[in-house]
């Protein structure tokens, strides 16, 4: 059951158009008028609305108008006088659809359930997104997270290149998501490539795609992971890895915005913003020719280094809590408390493995302790166990 108004000065058209969305199971409210409709509609939460254009005081144009600046519920226009400039200029506002009376019932309910379901896809994207923000977030109180965010919300407006080094486990993705969360390619994709995962002879299909045919395996054509970031962030993860082919064919992507597919003549024009991480020393791996110099001056408009956990230990508080709480969740159990000795304890460690590992070592305390986590706790299911 979907929740709707229908907003027409005509009293008949309410009545109707009200008896058979209730037939069809809905809860209806009705408006008489622009003005009522977005009292109403700023009140209520509504799956989708009716909304007649031809009104006295207020049109249905300027209803759609103010309800879209506080609102995503989608919107059907009716009216008596359609014409295809009404309805394109009622579209480019952001209604849903467009239905001339008097409505064809057919009509009428499918653009409803149509609208109704864009509702609930809406709201399931926008709470995925938040989910997705929250998993991502950069979490810390130390003078390093306070400088990080702030070199993030500098260079995320821009299209500048950035190149993040930090040891394994340091929080290197955390810092290439919140760039490209806070860039204008925000709603664009984000492809993540790990070049340390990929087999050298197959890092180049990955990222360029391949024609049919073009080796044994290619049973069909493939988009790589360029032409599928287009618009958005393409991030190459651990690309002190990449192989020395692989890199050529990157350095002219950058220089010229296009690619050729392995096994492909033809150049694909595409519009990426690359963001790159190593847990390598680029310029050592430049002295053994490992890394082109050329290629690392491509990256490294803007570099941020991310720190050890060790040298930031003033987080560690923050981010066991916050570990607690989701690991708690996801498990289906109430939060853990941890005593104050227990977070000191934990902070006297090197964490060779940095963020990671201490995310794996709260984890399994949660499993292994009570309801309170000591530092007795960390002394038996910690201290024996670290480098």
């Amino acid at each position: 059951m979907a929740k709707i108004l229908v907003v027409d000065d005509e009293s008949s058209i309410r009545r109707t158009l009200k008896d058979i969305l209730e037939f069809e199971k809905h809860d209806v409210d009705i408006a008489s008028n622009g003005i009522d409709a977005v009292d109403l509609a700023k009140d209520n939460i509504y799956d989708a609305i009716l909304l007649d254009i031809k009104m006295p005081e207020m049109d249905g144009m300027e209803v759609l108008d103010k309800i879209m600046n506080f609102s995503d519920v989608p919107i059907i226009m009716i009216s008596g006088h359609g014409t295809i400039d009404t309805a394109v200029e009622a579209i480019k506002k952001g209604a849903y659809d467009f239905i001339v009376k008097p409505p064809d019932l057919n009509r009428l309910l499918v653009a409803v359930r149509n609208a109704v379901d864009k509702k609930v896809l809406v709201t399931q994207t926008n709470q995925l997104k938040k989910e997705v923000s929250y998993k991502y977030e950069i979490v810390g109180e130390s003078d390093f997270i306070i400088s990080l965010r702030e070199m993030i919300t500098k260079v995320a407006p821009t299209t500048a290149r950035v190149l993040i080094t930090g040891e394994n486990g340091s929080g290197k993705e955390l810092v290439a998501r919140q760039i490209h969360e806070q860039s204008t390619r925000g709603k664009s994709p984000f492809i993540e490539v790990n070049c340390a995962a990929i087999p050298t002879e197959l890092i180049e299909s990955q990222l360029f795609g391949h024609e049919k045919g073009s080796f044994t395996s290619a049973i069909k054509q493939r988009k790589g992971d360029f032409e599928l970031a287009h618009g958005g962030t393409l991030f190459l993860d651990e690309i002190g890895d990449m192989s020395l082919s692989a890199q050529a064919k990157v350095l002219r992507a950058l220089q010229e915005n296009k690619i050729v597919r392995v096994g492909g003549e033809k150049d694909i024009n595409v519009d990426v913003r690359i963001i790159a991480a190593t847990n390598k020393n680029l310029r050592n791996e430049i002295e053994k020719g490992n890394f082109r110099e050329d290629l690392y001056h491509r990256l490294s408009v803007i570099i941020i280094e991310v720190a050890p956990l060790r040298n930031r230990k003033d987080d560690i508080p923050v981010l066991v809590k916050r570990f607690i709480s989701d690991i708690s969740a996801s498990q289906g159990r109430l939060p853990f408390s941890i005593t104050e000795d227990a977070l000191t304890e934990l902070q006297k460690y090197n964490w060779s493995g940095n963020v990671r590992e201490l995310h794996n070592v709260v984890e399994r305390m949660i499993i292994l302790c009570n309801d309170v986590i000591t530092i007795d706790d960390v002394n038996l299911y910690v201290k024996p166990l670290m480098l």
